[in-house]
């Protein structure tokens, strides 16, 4: 199909794409080079957890202004600064030397990524007609599995051959080239985008514009239905955290695994690419016949509750093949109600999108820093890579069961949502 007949909607959707791999590039790097760099820097169990909690800490702390700064800005320059930010402490983790200097290079790190998938949000809730938004988040999340697929494909013989530093050296020049592109074609709303049809336009009518109203955070804060969205992206991002930050180093320290075997660990990330694109659609399809509440329920409701079904078999099988098929059996049931959250997101939030995903992404980075910090301490104390993943069966269960009480029909600001 020639360039020219494809519509700006599915360009701008094509460099969210490749946004989303070189994100996830960019995480999953350090997970893959994990146990190299745990022996080359005598990092321990405990140690290791507040490195990967680092990140978390600081990207929970400053997704909500930057997500902020997304609706009043616009992301055009937000997603610019961002990843040239991430990009050159991406780089700046291959030149660390100690454990104290990782810590101060990961926490940076997350500073600058911040912001970037509620300014995704942005984008969606801009350029995307709101019957495809479910099925866009899906698409962006699939790509953002193939990142973290073949993560593992690339850091690991790089590492071998040249060391686990290059890793880092190459995915940090990588976003650099995106970020210079993105700035240069991109535009914040249709409208300004030259070449868009009137035919389009008519399509995108009703999108939100770049025109920003300030959010009411005291009214928004006072929605239970913000709250149960919040709390059930905590309970699943905490099981999310464990494929980021420690699933390379459990199959290798608690399973075994040698680094030949090691490169089975992109699985769960393939796996997971068709989970959240059919999580995407599936839910578009459902919302046009059953409604958007139970559109989006049905599949957050059998994507966590399929995740805590086999994260418990991970924990009770001994046969490493079946660990490597639990796991990506977990992740893919994370994966599938993925996009719909973020749906979700765009759902009650409307024009304040980068806030409202901001907010949730908040949680769910702080999640993802006390699951990281707790796995290590677990470890320490029980000597055992399973005992963590007993409080993320707990998790799932609890954000399957909120998953029934989240009413994407309530807009933020409607009273006594």
């Amino acid at each position: 199909m020639p360039l020219a007949s494809v519509k700006y909607q599915h360009r701008v959707l094509g460099l969210l794409s490749l946004l989303s791999i070189i994100t996830y590039l960019d995480r999953v790097c350090i997970a893959v080079a994990g146990p190299r760099m745990q022996d080359s820097l005598h990092i321990g169990p405990e140690a290791w957890g507040w490195v990967t909690s680092a990140f978390f800490v600081s990207y929970s702390a400053f997704d909500i202004p930057t997500g902020m700064m997304g609706d009043r800005i616009g992301p055009r320059r937000v997603l610019t600064r961002i990843v040239l930010w991430w990009s050159i402490f991406t780089s700046l983790t291959g030149a660390v030397s100690n454990y104290f200097v990782l810590l101060l290079v990961r926490f940076c790190f997350g500073v600058g990524e911040a912001g970037a998938y509620p300014n995704t949000g942005v984008v969606i809730g801009r350029w995307i007609p709101v019957r495809n938004r479910a099925r866009a988040w899906g698409i962006v999340w699939m790509m953002s599995q193939i990142g973290g697929a073949i993560s593992p494909l690339l850091v690991i013989p790089i590492q071998t051959h040249f060391g686990w530093q290059r890793s880092f050296y190459l995915f940090g020049f990588v976003g650099v080239i995106w970020a210079g592109f993105w700035y240069w074609w991109f535009r914040d709303s249709p409208a300004e985008k030259a070449g868009v049809t009137s035919a389009e336009m008519e399509e995108l009518r009703g999108t939100p514009t770049h025109k920003h109203q300030g959010l009411l955070w005291s009214l928004a804060l006072r929605s239970g239905n913000l709250w149960r969205i919040t709390a059930m992206v905590a309970c699943y991002v905490y099981a999310l955290a464990f494929f980021q930050s420690w699933f390379q180093t459990y199959l290798v320290r608690g399973r075994g695994f040698n680094e030949g075997l090691l490169m089975l660990s992109s699985l769960p990330y393939a796996i997971g690419a068709c989970a959240n694109l059919a999580g995407g659609i599936t839910s578009d399809w459902l919302v046009r016949r059953v409604g958007l509440r139970a559109g989006r329920q049905t599949i957050g409701v059998a994507g966590l509750g399929a995740a805590a079904v086999f994260l418990t078999a991970t924990i009770l099988t001994m046969n490493n093949t079946l660990v490597i098929l639990f796991l990506s059996l977990v992740y893919a049931g994370l994966a599938f109600q993925q996009p719909v959250f973020f749906a979700v997101c765009l759902d009650v939030g409307r024009r304040h999108a980068g806030a409202v995903v901001g907010l949730t992404n908040t949680a769910g980075n702080a999640s993802m820093a006390v699951s990281s910090v707790v796995f290590g301490q677990l470890v320490g104390r029980f000597g055992s890579y399973n005992a963590p993943l007993i409080p993320m069966v707990f998790t799932l269960c609890v954000g399957t069961l909120l998953w029934l009480t989240v009413d994407p029909t309530r807009e933020l600001f409607v009273e006594g949502g």
